[in-house]
């Protein structure tokens, strides 16, 4: 513990008033280095609308592509789709997992610890992405203008099961209106 008179002497050399501002500079300090529950809550949202976003261009690209190579078959004539997906895009991330082994007189331990292995983009440390996972298609209807043909309509079918890895169950052809 620091003695009285030390703690006197030290107050008179430096004196009330500095000792009262570095105090309240230090009180600034800390409530300026703290993370604010609403920088928080926008880093979330950001990643959730990342996500969302790369799904729906996922899905976007995949329903042009089908719509384009679906008018290309004798039959099909105008063609809309719709795709449904089970879950959203997702990013593998590099870990690292040191291992260590300590042996003792009557003891053993082992440790391992996961990390994320993180690296430097534009300014800020990230995750180092192996690979990412695309969302995997659950559902296609496909709305055509030969529809109505049964040959059109299987032909279909197999393009999309072919095309998405579905069974053909979760493909359903649809005759388009006239209009």
């Amino acid at each position: 513990m620091i003695d009285k008179k030390k703690l006197q002497n030290i107050i008179k050399t430096i004196g009330i008033k500095k000792l009262l501002l570095m105090l309240a500079l230090g009180i600034c300090l800390m409530m300026f280095s703290l993370p604010s529950p609403e920088e928080n809550k926008k880093t979330e949202t950001n990643q959730e609308e990342q996500e969302e976003d790369s799904t729906d261009a996922f899905v976007k690209k995949q329903e042009k592509r089908l719509v384009n190579a679906l008018k290309q078959v004798e039959g099909v004539g105008k063609v809309k789709v719709m795709i449904t997906v089970k879950s959203s895009s997702e990013a593998v991330v590099n870990k690292d997992s040191p291992y260590e082994e300590s042996t003792g007189e009557d003891e053993k331990s082992v440790k391992e610890d996961e990390e994320t292995v993180l690296i430097e983009e534009d300014g800020n440390k990230v995750p180092y992405v192996v690979k990412e996972i695309q969302p995997e298609v659950e559902g296609v209807i496909v709305v055509a203008q030969g529809g109505g043909n049964d040959i059109v309509n299987q032909n279909i079918v197999d393009a999309v099961s072919v095309l998405f890895h579905i069974s053909s169950y979760k493909v359903k052809v649809l005759k388009m209106e006239d209009s």
